[in-house]
């Protein structure tokens, strides 16, 4: 493995290491919560601790800023390194200084956004804030060399990592109307979402494996890039190669997606 091929492996790793086990205590602390409110709301008892509460609400913020990191971390990769990004077009000729200068911008007006989301305590500001986070999420994850698999968008990798990132952007943008709310509606509204992001987050394991699999190694590009990947078929190797000495990807190769 190249250095490019070790820096592509930062975005798994993390979310292995981080975002993965975050997952896990938020769930624990969020049924531990819910069983202790259901205790005291009958006038029982409960022994569950009552700083579940705010360790659930500490460790959630800690998880919706690392996913949204995790996914940043990615499409920096992508949108440098993937193909058809800033390398590729620099290689031919067609990287515009405009684009580097309007990306790095993208990047810096996210993490902006996300940084003073955290601090924001109005309703309207925290509005804004998410909104311009989202949009910042979307716009670059459209830029080439972000691989996006469109025509299986159901199970895109990239797809359902957009979707659990931006629904990450409105847990963090309803917390305090969580608390003030007497109706629950908001509270109902977290319960219901978080529960699809579980269900994105376990997809995102899968999908992301399987990607994984796909992603030939940077030496390995300039032939697996010319396999018929619909019929599965590749070209006939040179007489005199050695197999052993440098194997090739057996899996599908991945396709650029623009």
């Amino acid at each position: 493995m190249d250095f490019l091929d070790f820096v592509s492996l930062i975005h798994p790793f993390l979310a292995i290491v981080v975002v993965f086990p975050l997952l896990g205590l938020v769930l624990n602390f969020a049924w531990q919560t819910r069983q202790r409110r259901l205790q005291t709301g009958a006038e029982k008892k409960s022994k569950i601790p009552p700083q579940v509460g705010p360790e659930h609400l500490r460790l959630g913020k800690l998880l919706a800023g690392s996913v949204i990191g995790v996914m940043l971390i990615a499409l920096a990769y992508s949108v440098v390194y993937g193909s058809g990004g800033f390398l590729d077009k620099q290689k031919d000729g067609k990287l515009e200084s405009f684009q580097v200068i309007f990306i790095g911008l993208m990047f810096a007006f996210t993490i902006a956004s996300l940084v003073f989301l955290y601090r924001a305590r109005t309703p309207l500001w925290r509005g804004i804030l998410a909104t311009l986070t989202g949009m910042g999420l979307v716009v670059l994850g459209a830029q080439d060399g972000v691989f996006r698999r469109t025509d299986e968008w159901y199970w895109s990798h990239y797809y359902i990592g957009l979707v659990a990132a931006l629904l990450m952007v409105f847990s963090l943008a309803i917390i305090d109307d969580i608390y003030k709310d007497r109706s629950h509606k908001w509270r109902v509204a977290h319960t219901v979402l978080n529960s699809i992001a579980v269900i994105l987050f376990l997809g995102q394991g899968f999908t992301g494996s399987r990607d994984l699999l796909e992603i030939p190694l940077g030496w390995q590009k300039p032939y697996i890039y010319k396999c018929d990947w619909k019929n599965k078929t590749c070209p006939q190797l040179k007489s005199g190669f050695n197999p052993g000495a440098a194997p090739f990807l057996l899996t599908t190769p991945r396709i650029v997606d623009i």
